[in-house]
């Protein structure tokens, strides 16, 4: 007599946490962290631009050449991009399906308008697709040239920023995402961190100060290089 095949296996523990709200909520939180702390380093290199035009070129230089010898030329670099590229696809993923969830658990409108949210709770879902079209024309701009305009130049970082940000397009849709941005860090940090459990009623403004710090401060110092060009500081 052949033995009866088991199909009902139990799902594993990670396949049942990604399952959870619970879970994706704190894939969240940690991709969303993950970038933050990207975005706090990348606002910092960024602003070398100010420098002068060697100073930050030697700091592009110098994330290419991260970990030598141990590592080889670029791989630093593709080790954080491809870090990054996980963190923004689990990201993207989980909120994708959390917010098709709660649609589903209500699938008929509210009898009694709900209090209103904050703008940065309302819009984060529209800010997470305006970042993800920046993000793609940020590539396309300044990492692979793509589209570029006035042509790219390998090797020279300085000048591939100056030209990006000389024409009104690339100012205005970079300062309209960076703005997004910041409405996204202020909302998304708060919430990361009751994700995962940092909050509480003694910490929760704390934490409200951090997270409006931080998205002022990101906005700010990313915004100060495309203000910089215009105004001639940087050229």
């Amino acid at each position: 007599m052949a033995l009866a095949t088991r199909t009902d296996r139990r799902p594993s523990m990670t396949r049942h946490l990604w399952d959870s709200s619970v879970g994706k909520k704190t894939v969240m939180a940690v991709s969303g962290l993950i970038m933050l702390a990207y975005l706090v380093a990348h606002m910092f290199g960024n602003l070398k631009i100010f420098f002068g035009s060697s100073s930050f070129n030697e700091y592009a230089h110098w994330l290419r050449t991260i970990g030598e010898p141990l590592l080889h030329y670029e791989w630093a670099l593709w080790i954080i991009r491809v870090v990054l590229v996980v963190a923004v696809v689990a990201h993207a993923v989980s909120a994708y399906q959390l917010s098709r969830r709660d649609l589903r658990a209500r699938p008929s409108k509210y009898v009694h308008k709900k209090p209103r949210a904050s703008y940065a709770t309302r819009t984060m879902r529209w800010g997470g697709i305006i970042l993800a079209l920046f993000i793609v024309w940020h590539i396309l701009d300044l990492t692979t040239g793509t589209a570029h305009p006035g042509g790219f130049e390998q090797g020279r970082p300085y000048q591939n920023v100056v030209d990006t940000f000389s024409t009104w397009y690339g100012n205005v849709f970079y300062i309209a995402a960076m703005l997004a941005l910041g409405l996204h860090v202020r909302h998304g940090f708060w919430s990361a961190a009751q994700t995962l459990g940092a909050g509480s009623r003694g910490r929760d403004r704390a934490l409200k100060t951090v997270a409006n710090v931080l998205a002022l401060l990101l906005t700010a110092g990313f915004v100060a290089v495309p203000v910089g060009v215009m105004t001639g500081l940087v050229s």
